[in-house]
């Protein structure tokens, strides 16, 4: 059987049945778009986070998009994040008519480097959007004390981090708002398109509902301000309902998951995840560091194990990003990271069977190097 780096068919036959409930609930209720539904999931996902306001989108590159015209930032305006993320964290802020600029990531964690925060600010400069990669949280004490220092918002990227806690506190609760996709592969994910902002501001609260509804306020049809359909389906808010509640379970299950690896692997040659201090890993994805990367993967497939690489091209390496200002060479730890760097297969239930047979297959062609 072909082992792939995510798969959710197990799990769904562990919770059909409820899907199934949720899904019925909501062709049953007459009401099929902004209902209960929506509105129960957006306040259950607030207060797990307790945080007052919680705004349903319809994906998390829009929840990015939104979140960052709610706090005011437009065209014209600079936000300073990491070009080693998944390509939407740009895409998003283009989208807003904003430029981003980048900083380079750590070795140890490949998180964004706040050390070189400071020296990308400029008067163009109105958010900071830290971006929580794979699981675990960048260092927000050092992210706010720059932004308070140079009035700046922050707008957490917790796409890959639900429920991962930094020093007790969790991870999109530090900032102005947090932007959150519920991709099918996430952590907590939909069957199918989703996301979500939160915040602590009542007027960024207000003005994201606006956004989500083409800039209508509470009186449908009389637009306030210019914007898009950005709302969160109706299915998908109440399937979310019922998976935030198994959320904490999820989280346990792909700690184990990684355990398992850190006892096959850890005395091999590959570079593990490493949790930094204070961090509370939820491990969205598996990464692993090696200089031979590629021949790892293509021997692996002789195994029917097909694994994937998050990511493979750093944002400002593309060439839909060719405007920007920074320039291959410029963000070294990143681009070194982009040719090393590759995923095992996690997620909740993923067996020990199979997990074993990734690890055998591992250490074989590791071996055989």
């Amino acid at each position: 059987m072909t082992t792939r780096v995510w798969d959710y068919l197990a799990e769904y036959q562990t919770e059909r049945l409820d899907i199934l409930a949720a899904v019925e609930k909501v062709f049953d209720s007459g009401q099929l778009v902004l209902g209960a539904s929506v509105q129960g999931f957006e306040e259950e996902f607030a207060a797990y986070h307790g945080l007052p306001h919680g705004v349903g989108v319809d994906n998390g590159t829009n929840a990015i998009t939104l979140a960052l015209q709610a706090l005011g930032v437009g065209p014209g305006d600079e936000v300073i994040t990491v070009s080693n993320t998944a390509a939407p964290t740009v895409v998003a802020i283009d989208a807003a008519g904003a430029t981003p600029v980048f900083v380079d990531v750590r070795e140890e964690d490949f998180l964004m480097d706040t050390t070189q925060i400071e020296a990308k600010i400029t008067d163009r400069t109105r958010c900071i959007v830290p971006v929580h990669l794979y699981g675990q949280c960048v260092d927000m004490a050092a992210v706010k004390t720059i932004a308070d220092k140079h009035g700046l918002s922050v707008l957490e990227d917790c796409a890959q981090a639900h429920g991962a806690r930094q020093h007790g506190r969790i991870a999109g609760s530090t900032g102005d708002a947090a932007a959150f996709s519920f991709y099918p592969t996430k952590v907590l994910g939909a069957y199918g398109d989703g996301g979500a902002v939160l915040t602590p501001h009542d007027t960024v609260a207000a003005q994201l509902r606006r956004l989500r509804y083409y800039g209508m306020d509470k009186i449908y049809y009389t637009v306030q301000t210019p914007a898009h359909n950005s709302r969160l389906d109706e299915v998908q808010a109440e399937i979310l309902r019922r998976k935030l509640t198994r959320l904490d379970a999820y989280v346990d299950g792909r700690r184990a998951v990684a355990q398992r690896y850190v006892e096959g692997l850890r005395d091999t040659d590959l570079k593990l995840p490493a949790t930094t201090e204070g961090n509370e890993h939820v491990y969205y994805v598996y990464v692993v560091r090696h200089p031979r990367r590629d021949d790892i993967i293509e021997r692996l497939k002789s195994y029917d194990i097909h694994l994937n690489i998050s990511y493979p091209w750093p944002a400002h390496t593309m060439s839909g990003f060719a405007h920007l200002a920074e320039r291959t060479g410029s963000l070294p730890v990143t681009e070194a990271l982009a040719g090393e760097i590759f995923s095992l297969p996690m997620y909740p239930s993923l067996s020990p069977d199979v997990q074993d047979k990734v690890v055998h297959a591992l250490r074989e062609v590791l071996a055989a190097l």
